[in-house]
């Protein structure tokens, strides 16, 4: 049997890496992962190639006989980088997803999926279709460059549809959570950040501002089958999806199950002094169930609960070794 031959771009990434570690145990396919500064991990079944995806020789060198691109890299960071250097989200990104969906139709792939993101989107009160968003209103101002930036690469995607064989799928996603996050304070987000000052505290845990924000959170094992739902069953040319879990969870909410589901009896205190932006966002997933048949399996304490074990396995240990 002629297995379907995969290219994971950012294989070494929190989400490039869930993909690459539960894709390669598929009989079905040949996963080759792409790799640019970080070293390659053990992976069976899993073919390496480094390769800086600004240089449009380089995705040559790795694109060829392809069928399906999996787009996972990008330049990316926390949230001080977003505040203090948005400039890194902008530039890289659009010359990377530039070159490669070039070369994807030039070599005829088959199927290409892009991550997006869902900072494009306003503060709701109900759940966000894909529909929902409007371009006449104003991004967040934190948010302007990378939300743009997703914006014009979801254009691009649907452009090279409309002139080639190539199916796309972009990929609004909402905060993703779960082994291989980035869980040092420097770089993580709102989840990583918040599980390593649980398990590292001794008796307290501060929260920035009263904590009333809230996101939609998802297990990442959930969007590895949403991925493998559209390489199956995706037939329009361009489809843009949402994919989150559907609920949003308030961080004062978040920080007392990941504090309860720790074992730890901390006391939870309040940064008042720290700004505190009421905003909700979580997103309505009814596109992707209705033409992939998909709905997230993980709920969030279960997944708070899968994510914590992990932690302790593979950064705890670190972390008593530095202490």
């Amino acid at each position: 049997m002629m297995k379907t031959k995969v290219l994971i771009c950012g294989a070494t990434g929190f989400i490039g890496r869930n993909l690459t570690e539960q894709l390669s145990k598929r009989g079905d396919l040949e996963v080759h992962a792409v790799r640019f500064n970080r070293p390659q991990y053990h992976c069976p079944n899993v073919i390496w190639h480094q390769a800086d995806l600004r240089k449009p020789e380089d995705i040559e060198r790795v694109i060829r006989g392809v069928d399906i691109i999996i787009q996972a890299a990008a330049t990316t960071s926390g949230s001080k980088d977003i505040v203090t250097r948005p400039f890194i989200h902008v530039t890289d990104n659009a010359v990377m997803n530039s070159y490669l969906f070039r070369a994807a139709f030039e070599h005829k792939v088959k199927h290409v999926i892009f991550f997006s993101c869902t900072v494009m989107y306003q503060s709701s009160e109900t759940a966000l279709k894909e529909t929902d968003f409007d371009a006449n209103k104003p991004l967040h101002p934190r948010y302007f460059g990378v939300g743009n930036t997703k914006l014009y690469i979801e254009k691009m995607c649907e452009f090279y549809a409309g002139i080639s064989d190539t199916r796309f799928t972009a990929i609004r996603h909402s905060n993703i959570y779960g082994a291989h996050d980035k869980y040092d304070l420097e770089r993580s987000h709102v989840f990583g950040a918040t599980v390593t000052k649980v398990m590292t505290a001794k008796d307290k845990i501060t929260v920035w501002g009263t904590g009333e924000e809230e996101r939609d959170l998802l297990y990442a094992d959930d969007l590895v089958d949403f991925v493998a739902l559209a390489m199956e069953k995706q037939t329009a040319k361009y489809r843009l999806y949402n994919c989150g879990l559907g609920k949003a969870v308030a961080i004062k909410e978040l920080v007392q199950k990941i504090v309860a589901h720790s074992g730890k009896q901390l006391k939870i205190e309040h940064d008042l002094s720290q700004p505190t932006i009421k905003t909700s966002l979580f997103l309505d997933c009814a596109l992707a169930r209705n033409e992939l048949g998909w709905e997230p399996k993980t709920s969030l304490d279960e997944g708070i609960k899968k994510t914590l074990a992990w932690w302790k396995e593979h950064v705890g240990n670190k972390v008593a070794e530095t202490a």
